[in-house]
């Protein structure tokens, strides 16, 4: 298969037999990955055709450099389309971002053939929604791992509702309102890896692949990966501290509470000696809050939704974000300007009443982009 663009590679390697693996990489490495619409259909497209393709046994999703992934969508861009045409709902780059940008996240989601994500280095957002649903994902020692949307005045997407409600007891709600980082070890604990491996074997780890003895079944396929990359896999001796399992006793306490008002205040009150759960309160009492509610609301509307019907809702909710003042001065003060001054609108939780909320769900269109999603 040709190269489709110059920031995603798309290769075939020869194996025994006559197999192949299919091989994407994400080289736009001054973004550190970062994700244009582009990029998105150019994945997309490799992994359609391979999907039909009976030689392909295998795919590896990964980058060109080990410093990330995929730091997560372009959303510098995505300002400037929102700002040029400001009050029009849905915006169509916007629109077209995210409905794309979802799609494919649900197709690795639901990819037969086996997909290896290697995620190494920065995996934030847009990232993580290629990592979470791929069938086998290797974590590193170089591995941080965030859903940082707060502090864009966006709420964690590409999947976040499904698989941050997926977590150990309210660790995902924690880890939406508040951004932290995670690591290897939190990855394996949370549920958002599969295999620890030192990010110096990824070399070793393909040369592997090549070599494997492949079958035309994908489930024999799918037990061959596990086995070459459990016998690849570090000792969990080599795994750093799990501050997620570490604190997991007080992020229970943090968010028991019934009322987002409630969690959000036992956050920012926190005066325990974890440097980790005071970066995360620090970053929740700066996020937007209209993003906080949107976490909360997100948490108890897709409790109990499908897969596809999570990724309908975030399309809407995530275009209308867009239609909202806060994604701009989001992305304006964190990215642009660098003033880390954003002046949300509303300013507090306690400005933001149910009417307002309610306009984040109201679908401005009459057949959903992503209604044939199953």
């Amino acid at each position: 298969m040709a190269e489709q663009l110059d920031t995603v590679k798309i290769d075939e390697r020869a194996c025994p037999g006559g197999m192949k693996l299919g091989l994407i990489t994400l080289d736009a490495p001054k973004s550190l990955h970062a994700l244009t619409l582009e990029m998105i259909r150019a994945i997309d497209g490799a992994l359609l055709a391979w999907a039909d393709d009976a030689r392909i046994a295998c795919v590896v999703l990964q980058s060109s450099t080990d410093k990330a992934f995929c730091a997560g969508g372009d959303v510098r861009s995505l300002r400037t389309a929102v700002v040029d045409q400001p009050g029009v709902v849905p915006n169509p780059q916007a629109l077209a971002f995210f409905a794309e940008e979802y799609r494919l996240d649900h197709r690795i989601h639901t990819y037969v053939k086996p997909l290896l994500v290697w995620g190494g280095g920065i995996v934030m957002g847009g990232g993580l929604g290629l990592m979470a649903g791929a069938s086998h994902r290797v974590v590193t020692e170089s591995t941080r791992i965030a859903m940082p949307e707060i502090t864009i005045g966006l709420f964690p997407d590409v999947g976040g509702s499904w698989f941050l409600g997926r977590m150990p007891a309210r660790t995902g709600l924690f880890l939406g309102l508040t951004g932290a980082t995670m690591n290897a070890a939190d990855a394996l604990f949370t549920g958002l890896g599969d295999y620890f491996l030192q990010q110096e074997a990824r070399a070793l780890v393909l040369d592997a692949l090549a070599l494997a003895q492949w079958d035309a079944d994908a489930t024999a396929n799918h037990q061959q990966l596990d086995r070459l990359l459990r016998a690849l896999a570090s000792p969990a001796s080599l795994l750093p501290e799990s501050p997620v399992r570490a604190n997991f006793d007080a992020i229970a306490t943090l968010t028991q509470a019934p009322t987002l008002q409630e969690v959000v205040a036992a956050i920012a009150a926190y005066e325990g000696q974890s440097a980790w759960l005071q970066k995360a309160a620090h970053s929740l009492a700066r996020g937007a809050p209209s993003s906080a509610a949107l976490v909360w609301a997100m948490r108890q509307r897709t409790r109990h939704l499908s897969l596809a019907q999570v990724f309908q809702m975030e399309l809407i909710v995530a275009v209308q974000c867009c239609a909202h003042t806060d994604f701009a001065e989001g992305v304006r003060a964190l990215l642009i300007d660098k003033d880390n001054a954003p002046q949300w609108q509303p300013a507090s939780l306690a400005e933001l009443d149910d009417n307002d909320l309610n306009d984040y769900f109201d679908a401005p269109w009459d057949r959903h982009p992503l209604a044939d999603l199953a």
